[in-house]
C-alpha cells in the first residue's frame, strides 16, 4: 500500500533546516512568516532577546477582506514593513519559515520590499 507523505512533517524539517542558519540580531532582526489556508501572518524577531518586534497578519483588527490570497500577502508585507519603520527597524532577514518561495509568501516578501524593508 502506497502512504501518503505529511506534507507539513516535510515543511517543518525544512524550516528547522533554514533556522540553523539564520537568526536575528537587534541590528538586523528575523522577519518571520506562518502561512495557513486561510490566512498569512508575519512577525519580525530579535532571537538574542526573544522578543517580537513588530506583527501584522490578515487575522488582525487592521485588515479587510479575504485573507488567504496572494493580494492579501502583499498588504500584509506593505503593513509589516509600515510598523517596522515606525520603530527604526530598516534591514531583516528573511525566514519563509520552510516554505517554499513562491506564490503568498513571495508577495508578502514583494510586499515588504515595497514598503521599504531590505533584505
Amino acid at each position: 500500500m502506497v502512504s501518503k507523505k505529511d506534507k507539513n512533517q516535510a515543511r517543518l524539517k525544512r524550516h528547522i533546516r533554514i533556522r540553523s542558519k539564520i537568526s536575528g540580531t537587534a541590528d538586523r532582526p528575523r522577519l518571520a512568516v506562518y502561512r495557513s489556508n486561510a490566512n498569512i501572518s508575519a512577525q519580525i524577531i530579535d532571537d538574542v532577546k526573544g522578543v517580537t518586534l513588530v506583527a501584522a497578519s490578515t487575522y488582525g483588527a487592521g485588515f479587510e477582506g479575504n485573507g488567504g490570497n496572494k493580494a492579501a500577502a502583499r498588504e500584509v508585507g506593505k503593513m509589516i514593513a509600515e510598523k517596522a519603520l515606525a520603530q527604526g527597524i530598516t534591514e531583516v532577514v528573511f525566514d519563509r519559515g520552510g516554505y517554499l518561495y513562491h506564490g503568498r509568501v513571495s508577495e508578502l516578501a514583494e510586499g515588504a520590499r515595497e514598503g521599504g524593508l531590505k533584505f
